[in-house]
């Protein structure tokens, strides 16, 4: 053992109370550090699975001097046909006027091809009475659980439909979907060809929703889609308050928790200081035994390493219990439809953390490692 380090651990052992504080105030700032990460993380990968897991990755629209896309057929296959697109949907959407009874509400109608629209939006996993599929049995519709709420509908009702220049249908309810979102007052599904009768339309569409391999990947194939001249956009362009909101979190989240990092390091110069302050004549002694000032300055740097460490250490694994103890509490059902708090401890997050805290307090060893390295050893031994 080299005897920088040697003496290092002789003034850590010493000084018990100074440095079960130093440690306990890394560790306590670490720890809501690993703690927030792991919310924020946890609230990430939630936004991504209610959201951006069933939005449409890309769209593909009308051109701009046109209302509907003629011979969708050779468009879909060619778009199909795409590395990194999985499943893809045509939708004709417009609005309508719905009416049951002595009731009447508006919201957008959007005619797919079920099993393609499921592919894509994943539609029958929100379904809680009724099914989706059984659009494709034609004249039928599948709503939102507010729009039925708000109509007074239920499973086997029959809702006519209108709107100007349109025709007026009736439609059978075969599905009541719940996505928890603005989406079940606004939204309802009809079959495809049901929706062309309805705007009294030819077979076409205005929309291709596509669903991709890796989301993260979405500009990129709008653009290679852009590049056969055809309209697309994809989901972060078109949805960017789901980002906007990822960002600010994430950025308020890292300057509040930077700035306990920056306090707890602060201690751990405080208890250095002290410790310089205590040994001045074993600094003098080192000094006439011949130990150099570069050796003075090592060892006070090992003993803010080993403080920060060990702080560090400790307070990603009491982070890491408490933040896996909260995810596991249940909450009720009702509250957005999360049943426990979002929860993810990510390996390189612990790694980084480690990291990130040893260097800082490294850093922050550097002033007082210093100061002892300055001293005259004289002075220090009359002192």
């Amino acid at each position: 053992m080299r005897y920088e380090l040697f003496i290092a651990l002789r003034h850590i052992r010493s000084r018990k109370r100074q440095t079960i504080l130093s440690i306990a105030a890394i560790g306590i700032a670490v720890m809501i550090l690993m703690v927030s990460q792991a919310f924020m993380v946890g609230f990430t990968q939630q936004i991504y699975d209610t959201t951006v897991a069933d939005l449409p990755h890309v769209v593909v629209s009308p051109q701009e001097e046109d209302d509907y896309i003629h011979l969708y057929g050779n468009i879909v296959r060619e778009i199909n046909s795409m590395e990194g697109v999985v499943a893809s949907s045509p939708y004709l959407a417009g609005e309508a006027s719905f009416r049951y009874r002595d009731r009447t509400a508006n919201a957008a109608l959007k005619g797919v091809i079920p099993s393609e629209e499921d592919a894509v939006a994943h539609v029958s996993n929100d379904v809680v009475e009724g099914s989706f599929e059984e659009l494709a049995s034609g004249r039928s519709v599948v709503i939102g659980d507010d729009l039925a709420r708000e109509l007074e509908l239920r499973v086997g009702d029959t809702v006519e439909m209108s709107f100007p220049n349109a025709n007026t249908l009736s439609l059978r309810v075969v599905g009541i979907y719940d996505t928890g979102t603005p989406a079940d007052e606004s939204l309802a599904y009809t079959s495809l060809g049901t929706a062309q009768d309805f705007y009294d339309t030819a077979d076409v569409i205005n929309g291709i929703s596509l669903r991709l391999a890796d989301f993260n990947r979405d500009r990129e194939i709008a653009s290679l889609i852009q590049e056969k001249g055809y309209r697309a956009e994809g989901w972060t362009r078109n949805n960017p308050e789901i980002l906007q909101t990822l960002a600010i979190e994430r950025s308020s989240n890292q300057i509040t928790l930077g700035f306990i990092l920056l306090i707890a390091s602060f201690g751990v110069v405080s208890t250095l200081n002290m410790v310089v302050m205590s040994k001045l004549k074993e600094i003098g002694i080192l000094m006439a035994m011949g130990v150099n000032r570069s050796g003075i300055r090592l060892i006070f740097l090992i003993e803010s390493g080993i403080l920060g460490l060990a702080g560090a250490v400790l307070g990603t694994l009491a982070g890491t219990v408490i933040a896996l103890s909260v995810g596991s509490y249940p909450l009720p059902e009702e509250v957005y439809g999360i049943t426990s708090i979002p929860v993810v401890v990510l390996p390189s997050d612990v790694v980084l953390i480690i990291t990130v805290v040893f260097v800082l307090n490294l850093i922050a060893g550097i002033y007082p490692a210093q100061r002892a390295a300055r001293m005259d050893p004289v002075a220090a031994l009359t002192r």
